[in-house]
């Protein structure tokens, strides 16, 4: 890629982050949502959602280019997994959570939420594709793709062992990454919360290791290149499209909890994402 490329890409990241940033702000409007960041810290609030959205729009921008579709299929594509990622696995987890922590995750604001996301995404994903040049349903690649091609029992083994595979990162990077870096604060956070069977977390935790997959396997087959390059997209939307959020200020969760977090889902949603990639992608007997 020559210099005037790369100036080039940056000006459509740039275009595109400005793009996104204006529609959530606008569907914020539209379903009448209060900013929760902007109440906490106003400066903060715009460097931080500023700095998320160039992430997310980074890796998306990356998966568009490296794309053998385009069209509309390719937009139906990008919202999906944009959408499943960033929205729908985040409030899931927070419905579910709801029903132990509602003192702390208000779930009334979650279909307003919801809502949000939808009208977003639906707006910035044929805009993604178009400033990326990717509308035109003519130049779609024909090359066949043989990923993901394997008997409905290999398919079976290999879901479960992702969703035990999910699960004990979960709970592994949550004992030993985020907890560590923030003990006292979530300590504190948590004092006041009384909750009566923890049971519950292991078969959603599994579930959620499904669901990821899921969106997984679209991006799997539609990828150019050799399969490290679908491993890095996976990786990196699992990590940064998930995490990117918690860059952003909230009067719900404190700093340290926060940034704790976000050290933790970088850090395992990326494991995850590759492990995803070339588990469904092993030579199968």
């Amino acid at each position: 890629m020559n210099r005037k490329a790369k100036a080039m890409l940056g000006l459509k990241v740039i275009i595109l982050t400005i793009l996104l940033v204006v529609i959530g702000r606008l569907a914020l409007m539209m379903v009448g949502l209060k900013d929760a960041a902007q109440a906490a810290d106003p400066a903060g609030t715009i460097i931080g959602l500023f700095i998320a959205r160039a992430l997310q729009v980074i890796v998306l921008s990356y998966v568009i280019i490296r794309s053998r579709w385009n069209g509309w299929r390719l937009v139906v594509t990008t919202f999906v997994v944009f959408f499943g990622i960033e929205v729908f696995l985040n409030l899931l987890e927070e419905v579910v959570f709801s029903q132990n922590f509602a003192n702390i995750i208000p779930a009334g604001r979650v279909p307003e939420m919801f809502l949000h996301g939808a009208i977003t995404l639906a707006l910035f994903s044929p805009l993604a594709v178009l400033v990326h040049g990717k509308m035109k349903g003519g130049e779609e690649s024909q090359e066949p793709s043989l990923r993901l091609v394997m008997p409905w029992m290999v398919w079976t083994r290999r879901l479960i062992m992702i969703a035990v595979i999910y699960m004990v990162i979960y709970f592994l990077f949550a004992y030993f990454v985020a907890i560590p870096l923030a003990r006292e604060a979530f300590e504190k956070y948590f004092h006041d919360v009384q909750t009566t069977n923890w049971m519950w977390i292991f078969p959603f935790q599994l579930l959620r290791g499904l669901l990821f997959t899921a969106l997984a396997l679209p991006v799997i087959r539609m990828m150019k290149g050799r399969l490290w390059e679908a491993k890095l997209a996976v990786a990196l939307l699992f990590s940064v499209v998930m995490a990117a959020g918690l860059l952003v200020p909230s009067d719900i969760m404190p700093d340290k909890i926060r940034m704790a977090h976000f050290v933790e889902i970088i850090s395992s949603n990326f494991l995850f994402g590759w492990i995803v990639v070339w588990l469904l992608n092993r030579r199968h007997k």
